[in-house]
């Protein structure tokens, strides 16, 4: 864990709440000068506090229709192997190592029933994979780690 003292997390709350924000309306902002600013941005990205700068896509309104949360159980020996071959596809936007009934959880975006029977299929009935379950999300509520911990 990396220490922030009181400037970076302004500095990240003001990113968080608009990431478009230039360096000197952040100095502006947070009450620094401008080459704080900048030194504290390649200190977080160095450190991998700040991982990028990404566009907040909505995922419906580009083609992905369905989002699926997918539990599998997968033989002890192939988990990396599995993993690793499943987080390549495009649709799959997270792999998870997990405690409990599954060994691994993946999150994807599927562009309709077909795009997620081809997933199904082609994807998670690879040799390794134990058992699957699939739930289909009907709506989501939060989707958002745009926050610091206190």
């Amino acid at each position: 864990m990396v220490d922030l003292d009181e400037t970076d997390r302004k500095l990240l709350s003001a990113l968080i709440t608009d990431g478009r924000l230039s360096q000197r309306q952040l100095a502006s902002m947070i009450g620094v000068a401008q080459g704080t600013v900048t030194n504290r941005l390649n200190r977080l990205t160095e450190l991998g506090v700040i991982r990028g700068f990404h566009v907040n896509l909505d995922p419906k309104k580009i083609g992905w229709s369905m989002t699926v949360l997918i539990g599998l159980r997968i033989e002890k020996r192939s988990i990396m192997p599995v993993q690793g071959i499943i987080a390549n596809d495009p649709r799959v936007t997270s792999v998870y190592d997990v405690t409990g009934e599954f060994d691994s959880m993946v999150l994807a975006r599927v562009k309709d029933p077909d795009d997620l029977n081809d997933l199904t299929k082609n994807v998670l009935s690879i040799e390794g994979i134990i058992r699957s379950s699939t739930h289909v999300v009907l709506n989501t509520v939060k989707e958002s780690i745009a926050f610091l911990p206190e």
